[in-house]
């Protein structure tokens, strides 16, 4: 896990918050933590499950943790943890419900979980840190940046979107990325900025939001069997919600030449279609079940739909194979990864950007080039002909999995909001 402070001999951005009590964040204990997510279960979304892992091991750590979020998110109640779903919208107005809570709950910490989709691609969460610095008592700001991706802000707005994000970064005490390639990105752009102190810069990866655990009196056979899958035919899964940077076109392709080749192959996609947060999903779904229409695929493709972690877990036990071929290339940001790898399946997906010293190609990934349906139909050959080949992957990613617990993630969180103080 990765730290970058633009200025390594101080440990905070600035000045402490005004009111921080440095005494109660000395231990976990007495740490208050409010977490801000656009969306959270029952919404469908990777971010907010994430926030519910992230919540769950940082109160069993002894955190005081509290989550606030979307209205569309009544209804969840959790154990160890308070959850607050007072947010209509993410416009302006939602600043007067963050600020009512940070003064009612008085928390420590506040952390952003931010992805643009979640926030209605809203710009008011992006200006949210510079806001809150207003107060005549705040709490330390943090932003989790999941993805780079910019909001809305009128038509046009070019290079002033990616400012935006780069302002947020900008306001808050420390950021964390999820990934080396936003890593370097945001180095790059807070370096570039001559007017404003950057704050540090924090590398903590993401874990695996379904854990391997199929519903009681599981049995592999007859799992894959309520799919039509046979014992003897090849069963690939695709995990994640459609969208533009999924590649699931080379997927389908792919399955194409291989029942063309006379493989027995079939495809299960594996959870919800489009999720809580993006409309530009809905389109994408639509492309993707007219090109299995085309092809005349439609027997030979499986939809889960939106099931529980458990049902989730069962149908990725019951495949022989994962088909992630992202077109911006394989990520450790990506949830759908970390579930592919914690259930030691063997995966076939894209070249990263940059490189991903945890991936080994041949050893726990298969890697092959974005937008390729031919180099996914070899992979997918190679795999199907080689036993040997597929249990090395599955066992190699199966270990590469146990350095992405959330018991370390949420540690190292914790630590970083030490850090801070």
């Amino acid at each position: 896990m990765a730290h970058y402070s633009p200025h390594a001999a101080q440990s905070t951005h600035g000045l402490l918050p005004r009111g921080f009590n440095f005494w109660a964040f000395q231990e976990v204990g007495g740490m208050k933590v409010c977490l801000v997510t656009g969306e959270f279960p029952p919404m469908e979304g990777g971010v907010g499950d994430y926030t519910k892992e992230l919540a769950t091991a940082m109160a069993a750590q002894g955190a005081e943790v509290c989550v606030l979020t979307s209205r569309e998110a009544r209804g969840s109640e959790f154990p160890s943890f308070k959850v607050f779903p007072v947010v209509e919208g993410w416009g302006w107005r939602s600043w007067g419900e963050i600020v009512k809570l940070i003064g009612r709950e008085r928390p420590d910490v506040l952390h952003i979980q931010y992805q643009a989709a979640a926030y209605k691609m809203h710009p008011a969460i992006n200006l949210l840190p510079w806001r809150l610095k207003l107060l005549r008592s705040r709490p330390l700001v943090i932003t989790t940046f999941h993805d780079l991706r910019v909001p809305y802000l009128f038509p046009k707005a070019g290079i002033l979107r990616e400012w935006v994000i780069t302002l947020m970064g900008l306001g808050c005490d420390a950021v964390i990325v999820t990934n080396v390639e936003d890593l370097l990105k945001l180095r790059r752009r807070f370096e570039s900025c001559r007017l404003l102190s950057p704050p540090p810069i924090h590398h903590i990866p993401i874990g695996s939001n379904i854990k391997p655990t199929p519903p009681s009196g599981y049995n592999r056979d007859a799992w894959r069997a309520r799919w039509g899958v046979a014992k003897e035919d090849i069963l690939l899964c695709h995990f994640g919600f459609l969208n533009q940077t999924k590649g699931v076109e080379a997927l389908v392709k792919a399955l194409y030449w291989l029942v063309e080749a006379g493989y027995p192959v079939k495809l299960l996609m594996v959870g919800g279609e489009t999720g809580s947060s993006d409309p530009t999903n809905l389109e994408y779904a639509r492309k993707i079940k007219a090109l299995i229409e085309d092809l005349g695929l439609e027997e030979r493709v499986k939809w889960t739909g939106y099931t529980s972690p458990e049902e989730v877990s069962a149908n990725l036990m019951a495949s022989d194979i994962c088909v992630l071929p992202y077109r911006d290339g394989v990520s450790l940001r990506r949830g759908s990864l970390h579930a592919a790898l914690i259930h030691g399946l063997p995966v076939v997906s894209t070249y990263p950007r940059v490189p991903i010293k945890e991936l080994e190609d041949g050893e726990n990934i298969k890697l092959v080039p974005p937008d390729s349906p031919e180099s996914i139909a070899q992979a997918v050959m190679e795999l199907s002909n080689k036993p040997e080949l597929r249990q090395r992957l599955g066992d190699g990613a199966r270990k590469l999995s146990a350095l992405f617990g959330w018991e370390g993630i949420a540690e190292e969180t914790l630590k970083l909001y030490r850090e801070l103080a």
